[in-house]
């Protein structure tokens, strides 16, 4: 976990290239690069080879869809992460929802956390599991994001209230209850 200076020199680099600093995002990917990396070797772990999704392009991807957003109000590290986390969301459930159209060979299941659901869900059912969190955020934003921020990224639940700016516990009531969501309408 990096420290407070590292986290400061993220922040820091955010509002430079918030002013047009286009070498500060040459500074900003390294600090962030193998925190992003390891959330998407365990976001992809159980995407079949075939599907042709590499830790390092959905990365590269969802940081160059970070910098191009026109309007982005980046305030730190955690924030920025959890934007990374709703870019790398998109990436992956895009491309299981192709998967899932082309029934290619090879079922393979992509582990849930146990406390989300039981079992396992099945590479071509994140594209259900995205347009469920669609709809969880229509009733409840906080709550879907906690769920991208935990199973799509993997970030622990002290990342996600500092992310989100709520306590911890406010953090875990969101993820009882949209694992409760989720669960029934997964398994429905």
């Amino acid at each position: 976990m990096p420290g407070s200076d590292a986290a400061g020199d993220v922040t820091a680099l955010l509002h430079r290239i918030q002013l047009g600093e286009r070498e500060a995002a040459d500074r900003l990917l390294p600090l962030v690069w193998e925190s992003l990396r390891a959330r998407a070797v365990r976001l992809l772990s159980g995407v079949p080879a075939a599907a042709q999704l590499q830790p390092t392009a959905v990365v590269d991807e969802a940081f160059v869809r970070l910098l191009h957003q026109r309007a982005a109000d980046w305030r730190n590290r955690a924030q920025f992460l959890a934007l990374a986390a709703t870019a790398m969301r998109r990436i992956v459930s895009d491309q299981a929802r192709h998967w899932a159209r082309a029934r290619r060979d090879g079922r393979r299941d992509v582990a849930l956390p146990d406390d989300l659901a039981d079992g396992t869900l099945s590479f071509e059912r994140i594209g259900e599991l995205d347009e469920l969190l669609d709809r969880l955020a229509a009733l409840h934003a906080r709550s879907a994001k906690v769920v991208e921020l935990r199973f799509f990224v993997g970030l622990p639940m002290a990342e996600i209230a500092a992310a989100l700016h709520v306590s911890l516990r406010t953090v875990e009531g969101d993820w009882h209850f949209a694992r409760a969501w989720l669960h029934a309408r997964l398994n429905a």
